[in-house]
């Protein structure tokens, strides 16, 4: 397995859940984090080592990464797994699978390619790359089957670990936070590059929503790796003193404030998840920006909005994310607490639709694939 990010750490160790109740005596190893490796995975690299977004970012470390890549590839065609698995960062995992495919090993791809968003060109590649992919949302398999790759609707693993109505006062009191707080949580990503390109916007934001609603809590979930270089951005954004900063704990975040700021990628779907008003931002590498804008298919880029098929929530990417204007959007969804309740209910309605439509049991439908896979 190889997982590339925390998500996919997230999600991969989600799937051993199931691989193990089917398969004991299971022996898992690759690229992967802590929550693979509580499930009794043998990391070889740390899945941080993928965690890089955008094409300037990946050029800085191309060099490791393809080192990273050759010496998985011959250990693998060496061991001869019964089945690889890739779980997302397709542009490492897709390559390494067309050559373990082309040796006769068996490849499964979790999570699909976001060809419907992005780099539509990339869908050959898959044909050529994976026996099976399986997917988290429910239009991708007859997407994917119009171009002659087999692929299985498991649902979105999140779905399931999240409640449908979660725990606000718990979480609130496992944060320290009173009932009555008006709460913002920060999500600036889990990326360092992300960190450098959103944290100081984010906090500014948040200053300026501090400084129109003094009352506010502010909480930030920090990737454990990442926890200083957030506390520093705090700090020249001048709030060090202002926000209260969580070693993990991003769904306690999540399900105890009430709006986030939030950097677009898998958090997004979380927060909506726990029925979240939200702002999502983004912000790259100049150069990244213009070569991925030119690949986008569809005016959204947050997840919910993609699923949602609609701008649900407030979308504010690269020169448009200015402190002011995500102070502005966030201060609109507070104020709607009191002057349009209704915006809120309409957005907890939506997600929550959302949540039904992703809740499957998706250990057991991966299971039951990869099962089908290795008797085919």
């Amino acid at each position: 397995m190889v997982a590339g990010e925390t998500s996919g750490d997230l999600l991969a160790g989600l799937l051993l859940d199931g691989f193990r109740a089917r398969w004991p005596g299971l022996t898992a190893v690759g690229i992967g984090g802590p929550q693979m490796a509580g499930r009794g995975f043998s990391p070889w690299w740390p899945s941080e080592k993928l965690a890089v977004r955008g094409y300037v970012e990946v050029l800085r470390h191309y060099r490791e990464i393809v080192g990273i890549r050759k010496q998985l590839r011959e250990r693998l065609l060496q061991m001869r797994p019964d089945v690889f698995i890739g779980v997302d960062a397709p542009d490492f995992n897709l390559d390494l699978e067309a050559d373990l495919k082309a040796a006769g090993i068996r490849t499964v791809h979790f999570i699909s390619p976001s060809v419907w968003a992005w780099r539509a060109d990339r869908v050959e590649k898959i044909r050529r790359s994976v026996d099976h992919v399986l997917c988290i949302f429910p239009f991708e398999p007859a997407l994917l089957a119009q171009h002659g790759i087999a692929a299985t609707y498991v649902g979105h693993p999140l779905a399931g670990m999240i409640p449908m109505q979660a725990d606000k006062a718990a979480a609130r009191q496992q944060l320290g936070l009173a009932s009555g707080d008006l709460v913002l949580a920060v999500l600036p990503g889990s990326r360092r590059s992300e960190i450098q390109y959103l944290a100081d916007r984010f906090f500014r934001a948040a200053a300026l929503v501090q400084r129109a609603k003094p009352a506010i809590k502010i909480v930030v979930p920090a990737v454990p790796a990442l926890r200083q270089q957030i506390e520093q951005a705090a700090q020249d954004a001048g709030v060090g003193a202002q926000v209260q900063i969580v070693t993990g704990q991003s769904h306690t975040v999540l399900a105890a404030c009430d709006v986030t700021l939030i950097a677009s990628g898998t958090a997004t779907l979380e927060a909506a998840l726990f029925k979240r008003p939200m702002v999502i931002a983004y912000n790259m590498n100049w150069l990244s920006w213009q070569i991925m804008r030119r690949k986008k298919l569809q005016p959204w880029v947050g997840l919910p909005n993609i699923l949602c098929r609609d701008f649900v929530v407030p979308e504010l990417l690269q020169d448009a994310a200015t402190p002011q204007a995500l102070a502005d959007a966030v201060l609109q969804w507070m104020d709607a607490k009191i002057s349009a309740p209704e915006k809120i209910a309409a957005v907890e309605q939506r997600f929550t639709q959302l949540h039904h439509e992703l809740q499957r049991d998706t250990a057991q439908l991966a299971t039951d694939a990869i099962q089908n896979i290795l008797e085919g």
